[in-house]
């Protein structure tokens, strides 16, 4: 397969957990130690993690980069976070703890001005657009309000400066685990076919990903799916 695997660690309360379509009332803790979970990827031949941070997201500024700390000096793994990142100060938390990569999501929607300044400051390949998408419009603040952005619009905007790692999250289809929505990944790469589009949600199933992969999707988040036993890493690795 072509398709960059890319697994995922959300945080709240320093634990592993996964919620169903972003509800943090539907909350399932996995494990108590992200690090173990993460050294359990690195360990089956991950190179790259997704790691999340709940409470950031929630609270609008970062939580949980003592977890992201411990998991970059721990490991060899190239980790992107995202959540809550809100202020350069957070911004710069990220980058000191060792991401390689920090996602810009509601910022990026709310303060353009400022996200354009990071993409100056620290160059567009450090950041990627977090594009979480509900019936077309981009949501915030940790999924728990919609705004009136355009998907396609707010992609172009940041493609538009330079940004061409884009973690695009479909909320409705989030933690179901009844598939990826494979045609809007397709319609994105359709109009922005030099994106290093991110799929995100309902990934259910090892024929999810190969059918990712085979529309060109270049990579895919998942979670869940793993954490349920659903998919044998083992199969997947690049």
């Amino acid at each position: 397969m072509n398709i960059e695997i890319i697994p995922a660690i959300d945080m709240i309360d320093g634990k592993c957990v996964r919620l169903t379509k972003g509800d943090y009332a539907q909350k399932k803790v996995y494990n108590d130690n992200p690090l173990e979970v993460a050294k359990m990827f690195e360990s089956k031949g991950i190179k790259r993690l997704h790691l999340v941070d709940l409470d950031g997201a929630k609270s609008k500024h970062v939580v949980n980069d003592h977890v992201l700390r411990d998991i970059c000096r721990e490991t060899n793994l190239i980790v992107d976070f995202g959540g809550g990142i809100k202020t350069e100060e957070d911004l710069e938390k990220v980058f000191d703890a060792g991401a390689a990569m920090a996602t810009a999501g509601s910022i990026a929607a709310t303060d353009r001005e400022t996200v354009y300044g990071w993409i100056e400051r620290y160059g567009a390949d450090k950041l990627i657009l977090g594009a979480d998408v509900r019936k077309g419009k981009i949501s915030i603040n940790g999924w728990q309000e919609d705004s009136s952005i355009d998907l396609m619009e707010f992609i172009e905007d940041y493609m538009g400066r330079g940004v061409r790692n884009v973690l695009c999250t479909d909320i409705n289809k989030d933690g179901m685990l009844q598939g990826p929505n494979i045609g809007l990944y397709k319609s994105i790469m359709e109009r922005f076919p030099t994106c290093k589009l991110i799929a995100s949600g309902g990934v259910s199933s090892m024929e999810d990903i190969e059918a990712l992969d085979r529309a060109g999707i270049p990579a895919v988040v998942f979670g869940k799916a793993f954490y349920e036993g659903k998919i044998e890493i083992e199969k997947l690795k690049n």
